[in-house]
């Protein structure tokens, strides 16, 4: 029993304990999600390939991409002796402030959910494992080891466990990794609910989970709830762990169980590697980074600019301290030293040979407050040069491109934005840049929503690139230039306003809670429900060809499972090829409950040649017309008609049809007791 406690906990900061006799090994846990955070001894990082963060790779909408990424840095963890990286987040974005979005993949659980599960399948292909976080209700860096995240079930079934729900379902992750903050109450990290009844007995979760670093309070009541490996080491905790095992507040049987999923996991990453180094996988893994961030990359609009075409001689100027100074990441656990980084101005010159590129830098940054670096006052002497300098070299340019962005730290694990504005001096320089002949493009660098100024409207183009790892400014020369096509689609919906959003009335909360009184509104589901406009809605994105869907039919194929087959009509009308997302919403014509008007349920990413057309299929099972009964503790499907719709956002629906469900034969009929009541008196 001895070895088994000490097993329970880690052993320094990245290493687990090992268990000769039993069979394990140490292993060695690493940072993630957008590349390899290896350590050295001296407290240094190991450069590794920086692929674009979370919140670019889900723009792409493509699972087979995110596996493709998860292959890479399986092999990287393998290459550096890796083996657990602590990967992917999957937290719904709740509120655009959470200062770790970049790192999430999207404000919808079945995308979050379908994206995780290829990037989990990518990182365990090589044995190594990965770990889903922050299980659950992460949602805000406010106060983030205290807060507790008041949730109601219904929601937290729906939304904020059903992309783990999902990931665990499909991908069988290795290891889970519990959050800082509390739920309900009570600490994730000794939340029996949640980790042992939920996680393991409902949906039959067989791996290790691991707490976030330093998020466990008490270890005896961590093990007793379902908790294997508290990390980091702590030499105060098997002491704790033993004592309690004495007066027999701890059952021997939980601890050998928790040590028997740590040995199981030692087995399953296999053998120690030996530590080659990536030197040989480097130059092709920044070219999957470079695909990547492209893939990753959204055309918000576009007036016929893009792309680019110059003819030699002409003059491009590029502004903006991102384009020769690019922040590829955002800050924190997640911060990857790059093995390379390529910048904008120098990869539109090396693909421009015949045109003068020139550049000035617009703006730029000075050292903050308390380590974080924040923006000009707009109306400083050194600012008003820069914009002039700016101005006037744009003045007879045949185009103009702009890169706008926050500094380095402004969005970081820790801490909250503390708005969605773009620095006042950026704001003005774009207002100004726009009044010009020249035709403005502009690039915006970002993890996160950002609220625009009126001056967007008046662009010739506006692109996000967001964070896009150390090959983002070659992949958006590339986008520029059409030598790769703008592939990302919004993973969330961006606000005209902050107000706006489903968690502005409660975040960030009060007296150490945050109340999540939006309920199930949450993203799109809070804008469409309320009708309320938005800058650019959820699924949202441009290419640089034309598609129209040209046809929808639905086939109930198993009434009693409620699965039905969705066939749509897909066809390319522009002069380029090009792909598109197509995306399936569902929604209860006449629900009993409160219900978003259309949820996700299914997409596809399509590639056309022009002209060419192709008919989509998806099919939608029970879970698709579901929702939770608190009073039932199960999911519930009431019999009635639902429309689906198909499209290219949630709000571009062209296509819809509707079908007819019975009720769910394997549960009781779902009674509401306020609609009985308002029925039976004639309401």
């Amino acid at each position: 029993m001895s070895a088994d406690v000490d097993l329970l906990v880690g052993d320094g900061q990245w290493l687990t304990h090992a268990d000769p006799a039993g069979g394990a090994r140490a292993l060695r846990l690493s940072d993630g999600p957008s590349g390899l955070r290896r350590e050295r001894a001296d407290g240094s990082t190991i450069p590794a390939t920086c692929f674009p963060p979370a919140a670019t790779l889900a723009a792409s909408w493509d699972p087979d991409l995110l596996e493709e990424v998860g292959v890479a840095l399986g092999e990287e963890a393998h290459r550096l002796g890796v083996d657990v990286l602590l990967a992917p987040g999957v937290n719904l974005k709740r509120t655009p402030l959470c200062g770790r979005n970049f790192e999430y993949l999207s404000e919808d659980p079945l995308l979050a959910g379908v994206l995780g599960a290829a990037y989990v399948r990518g990182v365990q292909s090589i044995g190594v494992a990965a770990s889903v976080k922050h299980f659950a209700a992460n949602n805000q860096e406010h106060r983030r080891h205290s807060v507790s995240a008041e949730v109601d079930e219904r929601s937290l079934r729906e939304l904020y466990l059903s992309a783990f729900e999902w990931i665990v379902a499909e991908a069988s992750p290795w290891t889970l990794m519990c959050a800082y903050n509390r739920l309900n109450g009570v600490h994730a990290s000794q939340h029996h609910w949640l980790l042992t009844r939920v996680l393991r007995e409902e949906w039959g979760y067989d791996g290790l989970v691991v707490s976030d670093w330093g998020a466990v309070h008490d270890p005896a009541a961590a093990v007793r709830a379902g908790l294997d490996l508290q990390m980091p080491g702590d030499a105060a905790a098997p002491p704790l762990l033993r004592a309690a095992l004495a007066d027999r507040s701890l059952p021997e049987a939980a601890v050998a169980q928790a040590a028997d999923r740590v040995r199981r996991l030692a087995q399953r990453c296999g053998p120690e590697r030996p530590t080659t180094g990536i030197e040989d996988v480097a130059p092709a893994h920044d070219q999957l980074a470079r695909r990547a961030a492209a893939a990753g990359t959204v055309l918000l609009a576009n007036d016929g600019t893009l792309p680019l075409t110059l003819p030699a001689r002409s003059r491009l100027v590029v502004i903006g301290r991102q384009a020769s100074r690019p922040v590829i990441q955002g800050s924190g656990s997640a911060e990857v030293v790059p093995t390379a980084v390529s910048t904008l101005q120098e990869s539109l010159r090396l693909a421009l040979p015949d045109v003068r590129v020139e550049f000035a830098p617009g703006y730029d940054w000075e050292e903050l407050v308390e380590g974080r670096r924040v923006p000009r006052d707009p109306d400083s002497p050194a600012a008003q040069r820069l914009r002039a300098q700016a101005l006037a070299l744009a003045s007879g340019a045949d185009a103009v491109v702009v890169c706008l962005g926050h500094p380095h730290g402004i969005e970081s694990e820790g801490y909250d934005r503390l708005d969605l504005d773009l620095p006042a001096d950026q704001d003005r320089l774009v207002a100004e840049l726009v009044l010009g002949a020249a035709p403005v493009v502009a690039g915006l660098t970002t993890g996160a929503p950002l609220v625009l100024g009126e001056w967007r409207h008046q662009l010739a183009a506006l692109l996000l690139p967001g964070f896009g790892g150390q090959a983002g400014g070659a992949a958006l020369a590339d986008v520029l230039l059409g030598v790769s096509e703008p592939g990302g689609r919004l993973a969330e919906t961006w606000p005209l306003r902050l107000t706006d959003s489903p968690a502005a009335p409660t975040y960030p909360g009060e007296r150490g809670t945050v109340r999540y009184g939006e309920g199930v509104f949450v993203g799109y589901r809070w804008y469409d429900a309320l009708e309320r406009e938005v800058a650019y809605p959820f699924g949202h994105g441009l290419g640089y060809t034309t598609t129209a869907l040209t046809g929808i039919e639905a086939v109930v194929v198993d009434p009693a499972r409620a699965v039905v087959e969705v066939r749509i009509g897909v066809r390319n009308t522009g002069e380029r090829p090009g792909g598109c997302v197509v995306q399936v919403y569902t929604g209860e014509d006449d629900p009993v409950l409160p219900r978003p008007p259309r949820e996700l349920r299914a997409f596809a990413r399509v590639r056309l040649e022009p002209g060419e057309q192709r008919e989509v299929t998806v099919e939608l099972d029970g879970r698709a017309w579901a929702f939770w009964d608190v009073v039932g503790a199960a999911w519930q499907r009431t019999p009635g008609r639902f429309t689906i719709a198909a499209g290219l956002s949630s709000r571009d629906l062209p296509l819809s049809t509707t079908v007819t469900l019975p009720a769910d034969p394997a549960q009781p009929r779902f009674v509401d007791e306020d609609t009985l009541a308002e029925r039976l008196q004639g309401r």
